[in-house]
């Protein structure tokens, strides 16, 4: 499957890989690469940077909004070929390293095969190198504490813990966007849902604090959601993330 790559404003762009998004950041020649979708998207993830007229060499930063497979899944490659550094909330730079693992285990995929989407989901996941072990070998935490990063974007991250513990949103004060990864999507596989949602309950590692999240989404300006799963959306991200959790109660 080829990526498709969507422009959503002047150098920003989200990329549909295999049931999964990663978001391009482009300022003159240098990028920054918001995930890198599963294992088996790494040719798309390249071409994805071709289309745009980057190149791997031209990634300053690989930021990851939480270390599960289908999000991490080219950032080592590119750390160990290309230098890229790799960021990631404090709190998930373990996470990413594989010392812990906070996901849908086996176990929660069979209690849930009943859903519709859940085992052509599962099958897909395998496929694309969901269950591989595939650690980030020197995952580092933000080089900012608070405040923009001084990358392609400015993009400015926000801990928003409950999908896994170190979860983090991207906001573009100045374009009107947030990059929501998995915290808050549009739309997934196992869902018959679309438009502004939560994923399955057992897809998160403490459903409660993914829910108080969505306050600390809905205080961000913009109005381009770019989720981690599901299309582009577009209109007040405060509307959005009321919307979710409503849908979730």
């Amino acid at each position: 499957m080829r990526a498709e790559v969507h422009q959503v404003a002047d150098g920003a762009y989200l990329v549909h890989g295999n049931n999964v998004n990663w978001v391009i950041l482009k300022e003159g020649d240098a990028v920054t690469l918001v995930d890198t979708g599963y294992p088996g998207d790494r040719q798309g993830v390249l071409e994805s940077l071709a289309q745009v007229g980057g190149s791997p060499e031209a990634v300053a930063a690989v930021l990851v909004t939480h270390a599960h497979n289908d999000h991490l899944g080219s950032a080592e490659f590119l750390r160990a070929a290309y230098g890229t550094p790799v960021y990631l909330h404090p709190a998930e730079v373990p996470h990413a390293r594989r010392d812990f693992l906070q996901q849908a285990t086996i176990q929660d995929v069979v209690r849930n095969a009943w859903r519709p989407g859940v085992l052509p989901w599962a099958v897909h996941v395998i496929k694309a190198g969901g269950t591989d072990h595939n650690p980030v070998t020197e995952p580092e935490p933000f080089p900012a504490a608070d405040g923009p990063l001084d990358l392609p974007g400015r993009p400015v991250p926000v801990h928003t813990p409950g999908h896994t513990d170190g979860h983090a949103v991207f906001h573009l004060p100045a374009a009107g966007i947030v990059i929501s990864g998995d915290a808050l999507v549009s739309g997934h596989a196992t869902s018959r849902g679309k438009g502004p949602q939560l994923l399955p309950d057992f897809f998160h590692h403490e459903r409660a604090r993914t829910l108080a999240s969505l306050e600390l989404i809905g205080a961000l300006e913009g109005d381009i959601l770019l989720p981690g799963h599901g299309p582009v959306h577009r209109g007040p991200v405060r509307a959005a993330a009321e919307l979710a959790r409503e849908r979730a109660s």
